[in-house]
């Protein structure tokens, strides 16, 4: 299971959770359980830094990419703008205001060189939405523009850090400027789809998904035949990603209709909008359907009502009882 950074603000929960499924009309349809993660921060009322080349601490070892890096305390006074440097150019697509950014990290404080958090010693990157009240302003600022593949340093003064208040949890002083190393892995938004090949869909008794990686929604063809009693979870397209286990996250893109009408219900490329959610936080079948699927996957869930909303469908929904549902799901990464 991955460990949660301290230091990541809460990336918004999903749309699909226990809470319900629901159209674009309906806010207690689409509400999440205030549970699932704690709330983000408000929006910042604080102006713009002004991008500057430094002053940065030397990075004295593990330099290259990906490398966990050893970063030197700082000398001297730091900036009270933001210093951004871009250590190693990567030729990837650039991230995005929005966009959830897939990153090994680390983060020290400028006097002390107190390491307070890092990615490269669990082996598993982080996963941030890189907008306002969603992650830290510093972070949105420094990452904004920066391409995949790029190992970015920068250095966070408390205006765009945790404010004059600090973090006590965490052990910074409201006087403290943070210096961080990213090495950006991947970055997401509402274009994304699954990455891997394509899996023969040869049941007649399964909805036929389309293949398309384009961004756009992919087709959900449903048989004229009564719907399977059983949940079905099959692969229209195999990443080749890690495995998800029960008790993780995942961020995902997803559409849900209706067996018996072929109605949609619920989509995120409707919403332009990717969600995430807890496996532990959604209806049974979709927590067992992504149960040990990879990362990178689409896949076709038919959930019967025994493990959807059975006869208590969320109001405003366009769920009758005792529905059966279908969704496609591609999973584009873990959290």
């Amino acid at each position: 299971m991955r460990r949660r950074s301290l230091i990541l603000a809460a990336v918004p929960a999903g749309l699909v959770t226990l809470a319900g499924c629901g159209d674009d009309k309906s806010d207690s349809s689409s509400a999440v359980d205030s549970s699932a993660s704690p709330s983000a921060s408000a929006p910042s009322a604080v102006p713009a830094p002004k991008i500057v080349d430094g002053p940065l601490p030397a990075i004295t070892a593990g330099t290259k990419f990906g490398e966990k890096p050893t970063v030197a305390k700082g000398s001297g006074e730091p900036s009270d703008q933001l210093a951004v440097k871009t250590v190693v150019a990567g030729g990837g697509r650039p991230v995005a205001e929005g966009d959830y950014l897939l990153a090994h990290y680390l983060g020290q404080i400028w006097d002390t060189g107190k390491v307070l958090d890092n990615s490269y010693d669990g082996k598993a990157p982080r996963i941030a939405q890189i907008a306002q009240g969603s992650t830290m302003e510093g972070w949105r600022y420094a990452l904004t523009g920066k391409k995949t593949g790029s190992r970015v340093q920068f250095a966070v003064p408390p205006t765009w850090g945790f404010g004059n208040e600090g973090n006590a949890e965490l052990g910074v002083k409201g006087t403290d400027t943070m210096v961080f190393v990213f090495d950006i892995e991947d970055t997401f938004n509402a274009k994304s789809s699954a990455k891997g090949e394509d899996v023969p869909q040869g049941d007649a008794a399964v909805p036929v998904v389309g293949t398309n990686t384009d961004g756009k929604a992919p087709s959900v063809k449903i048989p004229k035949t009564a719907p399977p009693k059983k949940l079905v979870a099959n692969y229209v397209i195999e990443g080749d990603g890690e495995v998800v286990a029960a008790d993780e996250t995942v961020l995902v893109q997803y559409k849900g209709v209706v067996w018996d009408t072929g109605k949609e219900f619920d989509s995120t490329y409707k919403r332009s909008a990717l969600t995430s959610f807890s496996l532990q936080q959604v209806v049974k079948g979709w927590g067992q359907g992504l149960t040990g699927k990879k990362v990178g996957s689409r896949v076709v869930i038919v959930i019967p009502p025994d493990l959807g909303y059975g006869d208590q469908p969320p109001a405003g929904s366009g769920i009758e009882k005792d529905s059966t549902m279908v969704f496609t799901v591609d999973i584009l990464a873990k959290m």
